[in-house]
């Protein structure tokens, strides 16, 4: 069974003429980090607060390890199992400590006292931000409190995190400081990871990829197939990878070329093949 379902979902804010979700129809399953791309007004962010009951829709359904997200009495259950990161962290940060600010979401949820001091310690550690645990957290820098944010996301012990544009505000440091941390997160801790961006390059190692254009998928699969499909891409207003793009350019003059090379070393080793007859 698929850890998030949605199954012909469409949503509209009230007063907007277009719906932003138009029947969507998208399973992930546990474990998986997929990546979520569009430019600004493509749904991707109203798809987001559909994944832990923020929104529910007008029409369809979302399925949270089988729970329906329209369920009134599951509500807590749901937010409970799906942990939320925002752009800003400023607002999510509510204490004058780093420990304290992550141990506010299982103190709300009546977690013993010696259980959340575990959760803590090991949620910051998760981070990289242990060693800052007594510091204040509006003297960190920004990447700093947004894995702050997300340590207080993971001492909740939610089996999904669903991250929207959490990056958006960063400097580059702090944009990847934020990427490898939820990727690590996945890889070593087995967690599912939404990412919503509109960094192309924040999606190069997610397992999935799916682009959303007004209220629609339409793309979706590995980063490198995905990104392969260039017009569709740049029809979008999206960018590709430098290596895809030098690839696409070197096919468009008539190199027989795969456009699924994403890392340098494979775009290298995809044209070395190609000059090695």
């Amino acid at each position: 069974m698929s850890i998030i379902k949605f199954e012909k979902v469409s949503y509209s804010y009230p007063g907007d003429e277009l719906p932003s979700l138009c029947g969507i129809d998208l399973s992930i399953e546990k474990g998986q980090f997929v990546a979520v791309l569009g430019h600004n007004g493509s749904g991707k962010s109203t798809l987001a607060k559909h994944m832990n009951a923020i929104l529910v829709p007008d029409e369809g359904r979302v399925l949270i390890n089988g729970v329906d997200t329209a369920d009134e009495n599951r509500v807590l259950d749901i937010r409970r199992n799906v942990g939320m990161v925002f752009q800003n962290p400023d607002n999510q940060i509510v204490a004058n400590v780093v420990e304290d600010d992550v141990a506010f979401a299982p103190e709300n949820l009546g977690v013993a006292p010696e259980e959340i001091r575990r959760r803590v310690d090991a949620a910051l550690k998760q981070v990289g931000m242990y060693e800052l645990r007594e510091h204040a957290p509006h003297l960190l820098s920004g990447g700093q409190k947004q894995r702050v944010a997300i340590a207080g996301v993971i001492a909740m012990e939610p089996e999904i995190i669903v991250l929207d544009e959490p990056t958006a505000m960063l400097d580059p440091m702090g944009r990847e400081e934020v990427i490898s941390t939820v990727t690590r997160l996945c890889r070593e801790k087995g967690m599912t990871v939404v990412l919503i961006t509109h960094h192309m390059d924040e999606c190069v190692n997610a397992d999935r990829l799916v682009v959303m254009s007004n209220g629609h998928i339409v793309a979706d699969g590995a980063p490198a197939q995905v990104f392969s499909q260039v017009e569709l891409m740049e029809s979008e207003g999206l960018d590709v990878p430098d290596t895809t793009r030098l690839l696409y350019e070197l096919k468009k003059e008539g190199v027989e070329l795969s456009l699924e090379a994403l890392s340098p070393a494979d775009c290298a080793e995809e044209i070395m093949k190609m000059l090695r007859g």
